[in-house]
This record gives C-alpha cells, structure tokens and sequence, in this order.
C-alpha cells in the first residue's frame, strides 16, 4: 500500500508539475520507509545536502549545529567555560596560563596544576579524548563544576569548585613596537571583537610613538566582511570604497569609507602569504587599490566569494555563496575552479609550490586581460586569484627542513616544550623578571635540543645528515625559546621572537626604515 501510496503520489506530482524539490523529498521518503535496511534519516539528507553543495563552488558547504557552534566561537569572541590554556602531557591535562580575571584564577587554579578529575569523574591515566575532555570542562555560564587538582611540590589532592563564565577568545594574536617608530599588529582572523580589539592596540601603540604600522595578515583565512571594513575605513578618505559585491541574484553593493575619522596617516605595510584570505584579501586589496600602503610577502589564497549563512531549526547551516566580492578598482579576487571539483582546488597550493611560485616571482604569470590599475598612483595590479604583493618574499625552503617538519608533526618539539616549562616555570620567572630581560639573556639549553633529538631518534625520525641537522638547530632554537615566552608570558611575546625569524616581517621592517 505504501510503495502504491508513493507511486501514486509521484504520478500526482508529474501531473502537477512539481519539479526537482518534489522529486527529492519522494526520493527520501522512499528510501526512509522502504529500503531493505534501516537508515539514519537525518544523516541521509544532511548527505544529501552535502552532495549538491559539492557540485558547486568549493566554498558552499553544510555544518552540522555541533560544527557551527565550534565555527562560531572563534567569530564571536567568546565562549563559556573555566578560563584556561591547557596542553596534555602524555595523558594528563596541564594548565599553562589562566585566563586573567577568569573562573580559575578566581578560585586559585595556578599554571602548572593538573586536572586530574570533573564532577568526581577521572580524566587523567584514562585515554579521554581532548575533546571529551573539553566537553566536560565547558558549560553555560553561572553553572559550576568540581575539579580535582594535583599541584607540583603539594601531596594532597586540591578540590575547587569554578563558575563557569564567559570566556574571551582574542583574534588580535600580538601587537607591540618591533623597531622605534614602528608599530607591529598581527590579526588572526576577523571576528566580532576584532574592530575594538584593533583600536585598543593602534591606541597602546600611538602612545609608545608609532609613526608607521605593519599589519600581519600571515595565515589569516578571513572571517566577518564587515569587520575588515571597518578597519580599512580607519585608513580611507570620505567616499574611498573599500569593496564591492555583485552575484546573479545579489545586486552590486558598494563599501564606502565614511571619513568620520583618519586614525592613522603614516606608513602602513599589509603582510601576507598563501594562507591569507577572504577578509584578509578585502583589507590588503582596498590598501593597495588605494595606493594607502605597500603589500609585503607573497600570493594570497585567492577567495573572493561572498556566503550567505542559512541557519535550520536544529542548529545546522548551509553557507551558500551568493556573490563575487571586488577591489576598489575592479579586481574579482576569486583564483578559478571548476565547478564539483574539490580535489583539484584543494591541490591548488601545493600546485603553486611545485611550479616554484613559493620561491620565484618570475614563475607567477598574469595574462594582460587581468590587469587593472591602482586608483591614485595608477600602477600595475593583477587580479584572476589572490592579492600579488608589491614586495614579493620567496619562502626560504632551506630554514623549514623535512626534519624539522617531522619533528613538528609529530609533537616532539611542543612535548619537550611543555615538559620544560613545567619544571622551570618557577626559576625562570625568578630570573627574567621581564620578557625583555628574557629576550635578551635567555638561550635554549643544549640539553633541551639534545633530548629532542633523541627522543625523535627513538622514534625513527632522524635527520638525513649532519648537513640537515645543521640547517634545523637555528630555526628550532627560535621556536623553542619562542614557545617559553609564550607559556611564561602570552602570544605577544612568542611573535616578538618568532618575528625575527620572519622573511616577510623582515622585509616589511626593512622597507618602513
């Protein structure tokens, strides 16, 4: 009778011209009450929803309410749960920094304290996930949770009782003086704070006599459109446009500065890479089409799609694109693809790698039909995929070597990191009252290199030779001392050692001077 009740159903919807929607939702009902087997139905149209976003462009896609919420928390710029930085040493969960005014500082959490339980239920020596850990740890706001704590050089076992509260998550990853008169920001992403963010640092920064800025973009994959033009409007004259975005169904519309004020007037330099995207292209293409500053690095990712989120019931999301974003003089920043063809754009960087665009700017050709002009200066700027900096940086293949890569991927250099810190965290302190003192009088033991290296050994990673090893020490060192300052102090202090490390921070530095 069902399989009739359909058939007939179908028959009807023929008929009546129903179209593509009427045969989808048959074709799940059919499957839903007569197929052999059971079957998830949710799963089945959550697959089925995935499958017509991959026919299209590789940045529509579906999240489940579990992924959106974890997406969003980074945008948002904040989440709700016991305020600390932790990392797990072997399978123990160590603090390494509370948040400061956080739940767990309140209460008297300190960095170096285990957690070894939640609510009287064990995590420490039983193989929990970090995730399960993490779910355990988080909660809403006002609600409370019991950790059992084991704190270095104290026998028993300490219990507090946290009120979870809302945390901040910061997208500002560091911002300080890098030379006399030069400012230095870096943005993680663009979230909803990243605006008030920017503006407390630019202010910090102004007060220490900073005269030219460098903004780091760096592996910055985008985030909220309207933050990025916020920012860019702070640089921009009255009517400057900053962006503009067009589609089929979407109609042109244009992003203006509004002149209500100019926050900064001196040099600036945008940093990017490979990595850097969407938002960070909005930012780094309105400064260069407004000839506002110079461009430092090299190609950037090159997504120029706008999408609409569509929130269901449930949580979940479909983020469709809707339109092309462009640069202030016309430049659609969308590098081609071919239409359900994920693999071939995900494979687009290691393409670029291959063809040698990482290391030579002679190898990036731009066919005359992609040339536009900048809007005050009138030079010559490409579009057809990514934002082609005005200082090309070749990336040094010598300094990252596989050895290196290895030992990275395989945790022995944050594992001996974090091994270190928790047994030198009160002398270091004592010694460096300041990261500047650190800075300058710090160097990472040879002891510390050696047990990596030994450690990796017993593993099977080995360098191929001396040579190898060689080329890996300079570049280690700076990442180790660079992770120390950072569990000693914060993110800031670990991008002012890291930075002097940086071919396109250098370069950047080089040319303000």
């Amino acid at each position: 009778m069902l399989l009739l009740t359909i058939g007939a159903q179908a028959q009807q919807k023929r008929i009546n011209g129903f179209g593509p929607a009427g045969k989808l939702q048959m074709a799940e009902m059919a499957v839903t009450n007569l197929y052999v087997d059971t079957v998830d139905e949710n799963k089945l149209v959550e697959d089925a929803i995935r499958g017509m976003l991959e026919k299209l462009d590789p940045h529509s896609t579906y999240s489940t309410a579990k992924e959106v919420k974890s997406m969003n928390e980074s945008l948002e710029g904040n989440f709700e749960g016991i305020g600390v930085q932790f990392n797990m040493m072997e399978d123990t969960l160590v603090v390494i920094q509370t948040i400061s005014n956080g739940p767990s500082e309140k209460v008297g959490i300190v960095a170096g304290d285990r957690i070894v339980s939640v609510n009287d239920t064990a995590i420490a020596g039983v193989k929990m996930s970090k995730e399960e850990i993490m779910k355990r740890l988080r909660g809403p706001k006002d609600s409370k949770v019991r950790l059992g704590i084991v704190r270095p050089g104290i026998s028993d076992h300490l219990t507090f009782n946290v009120v979870r509260d809302k945390i901040p998550v910061y997208s500002i990853d560091a911002s300080y003086m890098i030379r006399p008169g030069i400012g230095y920001i870096r943005i993680g992403n663009f979230g909803a704070t990243t605006y008030e963010e920017f503006m407390t640092a630019m202010k910090k920064l102004q007060g220490q006599g900073m005269n030219r800025l460098i903004i780091d973009l760096q592996d910055n994959g985008g985030g909220y459109l309207q933050t990025a033009v916020m920012i860019v409007n702070e640089f921009l004259s009255e009517g400057d446009m900053i962006v503009y975005t067009e589609g089929r169904k979407a109609p042109r519309r244009e992003y203006h500065a509004d002149g209500h004020t100019k926050l900064f007037q001196g040099p600036v330099a945008v940093l990017i890479n490979e990595y850097s995207a969407s938002a960070s292209e909005i930012l780094s293409g309105a400064i260069q089409d407004q000839d506002r500053g110079i461009i430092v690095g090299r190609r950037s990712f090159g997504k120029g799609l706008v999408q609409r989120p569509l929130e269901f019931e449930d949580g979940s999301m479909i983020r469709l694109t809707i339109a092309h974003y462009y640069t202030p003089s016309g430049r659609c920043i969308q590098k081609p693809y071919t239409k359900g063809d994920q693999k071939d754009y995900a494979m687009d960087l290691d393409k670029r790698f291959k063809n040698g665009e990482f290391t030579n700017a002679d190898s990036i050709h731009f066919s005359d039909s992609l040339k536009y002009y900048t809007l005050r200066e009138h030079r010559t700027v490409y579009g057809g995929g990514g934002i082609m900096p005005d200082h090309f940086v070749p990336l040094d293949t010598t300094k990252y070597t596989r050895f290196h890569r290895q030992l990275s991927a395989k945790s022995y250099i944050i594992n001996a990191n974090l091994k270190y810190i928790d047994e030198h965290r009160k002398s270091l302190k004592k010694k460096y009252k300041t990261f500047d003192e650190y800075n300058k009088g710090f160097e990472v033991p040879q002891s510390l290199i050696d047990d990596i290296v030994k450690k990796a050994a017993d593993g099977n990673v080995k360098p191929k030779d001396d040579d190898e090893l060689q080329r890996t020490l300079p570049y280690l060192t700076a990442q180790l001392k660079a992770l120390i300052a950072r569990d000693l102090w914060d993110m800031t202090e670990y991008f002012q050692v890291m930075n002097e490390t940086n071919d396109i921070v250098l370069k950047a530095v080089e040319v303000l001077q």
